[in-house]
């Protein structure tokens, strides 16, 4: 008999911050190293934009949690390139001034239920 596994449950994967990059480090030696942790869905090593030359971080996205945790657990403080690798969960981009309109919109239907 196989496990339940619940209908309509899917894989979640898990996007990494891997930071204090070689400057020389590439997309591809990334995908090369963490690929011994597991499945690599993305990576990307982000560039300067005028000098398209690596601003020393990137992000990689492994194709679930389990193998995200085991590539921070192998990675995190391992030398790579000469440097020691920051490597952990990234945490979703702010959007700046998100927060104040939604703030605002509170404001305007207080004052509209204050009425």
């Amino acid at each position: 008999m196989k496990p339940h596994t619940g209908k309509g449950k899917e894989k979640m994967s898990m996007k990494l911050y891997v930071g204090n990059l070689s400057f020389e480090t590439s997309s591809s030696e990334l995908q090369t190293l963490f690929a011994q942790t597991g499945t690599v869905e993305s990576v990307s090593v982000i560039e300067d934009r005028e000098t398209g030359r690596s601003r020393g971080f990137g992000f990689i996205e492994m194709s679930t949690k389990e193998e995200g945790a085991a590539a921070i657990e192998k990675f995190n403080g391992q030398e790579v390139g000469g440097r020691a690798l920051k490597v952990n969960e990234a945490k979703p981009r702010e959007e700046p001034g998100r927060l104040y309109p939604i703030i605002k919109q509170n404001r305007k239907s207080d004052e509209v239920s204050g009425i």
